[in-house]
């Protein structure tokens, strides 16, 4: 529909709902004269006479009437939205989508979370624990956490933690028998379930262009498990 068609849509419901020309030009904030002018060419479009005029009064005729219990919710209906959309300035509201290491999620993003999502209830955040290199644009998540060596280049990383120095750990009899593993990639590809971690800068959330880091950690056991955590209003507040 043209934007012509409407603007004298709407003017014609300001005319009918107000009864005068006079107050729903300056309701609309045009002269009397261009508002004359713009329903007399909407009656000429559709062939059909909208309004009776009278020296006194103006309604709407039969045709007018049915075009204004048609359209005339309609406009109430965009302006309930539009107003509605503008208390999101004021209230911030919606879902964040975080992809993270379980230990990233525990240590650093719940004990953050928390107290802001108990100031803002309509917050809703969802935290994927993913141990891989997630595509958080193609995904479709907000942010990342991982290891600042894991971040690529082309994204931007905030940091959110402090370096932290990890330790490998095994069973005597293990290390009796195998090479102290140098590195998570080297644990992972023993037999048993070892965690090799080192220090770790992180970053925090923000636009789906940026990815952040805590601590990584790497095991047969958890190089490839995939799970679900929501964090909403709820659980924060146990």
């Amino acid at each position: 529909m043209p934007r012509r068609t409407l603007d004298d849509l709407l003017a014609f419901v300001a005319v009918a709902r107000e009864g005068s020309f006079t107050k729903a030009a300056a309701k609309l904030g045009v002269s009397q004269s261009a508002l004359s002018h713009t329903i007399r060419g909407l009656e000429e479009r559709l062939g059909l006479r909208l309004l009776t005029r009278t020296t006194r009064s103006v309604a709407p005729t039969e045709a007018g009437e049915r075009l204004l219990r048609t359209v005339g919710p309609r406009f109430d209906e965009i302006e309930g939205e539009l107003a509605a959309l503008s208390e999101l300035r004021e209230k911030p509201a919606g879902t964040i989508r975080i992809t993270a290491t379980e230990n990233a999620a525990d240590s650093l993003l719940v004990p953050k979370l928390a107290p802001l999502l108990r100031e803002y209830p309509d917050i809703k955040v969802e935290i994927m624990i993913d141990y891989g290199l997630t595509d958080i644009v193609a995904e479709r998540f907000d942010a990342g956490v991982r290891s600042g060596e894991q971040v690529a280049k082309d994204m931007i990383a905030v940091r959110i933690g402090p370096d932290m120095r990890m330790a490998v750990v095994g069973a005597p009899a293990y290390f009796r028998k195998r090479a102290d593993p140098k590195t998570p990639r080297t644990s992972s590809a023993t037999t048993a379930s070892t965690c090799a971690c080192r220090r770790t800068a992180g970053s925090t959330p923000g636009s789906s262009r940026r990815t952040a880091a805590s601590c990584a950690c790497a095991s047969r056991a958890s190089s490839s498990s995939t799970a679900q955590r929501t964090c909403s209003t709820r659980r924060s507040r146990a």
